[in-house]
């Protein structure tokens, strides 16, 4: 065999291990979900402390009751005449797009600890359609709730000074995010939810895919 065809024939194996090489990678791409890559994606930013509130129902939560399971929370009151409305509505097209079967929980924090009973969280509940077995509103001691929202869950809610305030139930300056919690308690994502510059269509795809993340790794 003279020289060219022992360099012809190199060429040809060559080909054939990087064709080979190319569909072995082909092979483990398909393999490997997208929602699993993604979930590797998403940094943890810190662990949330126990805490214990009240639920619309009346009945005690703590962090244990909600280990296990993935859930998005944020922060409003019920007598909010600023952008809460628009918060509940979008976390209700959070509950009506997760599948049936899924087991992410949605939670909504009170910043009006004193007025948001959970008689008053009960109806406004109703009001927007939460189910009350995915999506609870928590009250309690204002201190508490502190503590989950901002040091936890890296949420702002002040009260606003009366001199400040535009209307009798401009009560509160509080974040329109809605964070993502993992199934082990840890701080997992953060996505804003209202503004100009926001585009919910794309906010919620995002959330719903980090969701899904969160739940491959149960």
């Amino acid at each position: 065999m003279g020289s060219q065809q022992r360099s012809n024939w190199s060429l040809i194996i060559g080909l054939v291990l990087v064709l080979g090489i190319l569909g072995c990678l082909v092979v483990l791409l398909k393999s490997n979900p997208e929602p699993r890559r993604a979930s590797a994606a998403l940094p943890v930013i810190g662990s949330v402390a126990d805490f214990s509130l009240t639920n619309q129902a009346g009945a005690v939560v703590s962090l244990a009751d909600l280990k296990g399971r993935p859930w998005v929370a944020d922060i409003i009151f019920t007598r909010c005449a600023g952008p809460c409305p628009e918060m509940t509505r979008k976390m209700k097209e959070l509950q009506d797009a997760l599948p049936e079967g899924s087991p992410t929980g949605l939670i909504t924090l009170t910043t009006d600890a004193d007025y948001d009973t959970p008689a008053v969280l009960a109806e406004y509940a109703a009001r927007y359609g939460a189910d009350p077995q995915r999506w609870m509103f928590l009250t309690g001691d204002k201190v508490a709730i502190a503590n989950l929202a901002i040091d936890s869950l890296k949420l702002t809610a002040l009260e606003k000074p009366p001199e400040e305030r535009t209307d009798p139930n401009d009560l509160f300056v509080h974040s329109t995010i809605f964070v993502l919690v993992d199934s082990q308690g840890r701080l997992r994502g953060a996505f804003e939810s209202v503004g100009d510059d926001v585009s919910w269509p794309d906010a919620r795809k995002a959330i719903l895919n980090a969701v899904t993340a969160l739940e491959n790794e149960l």
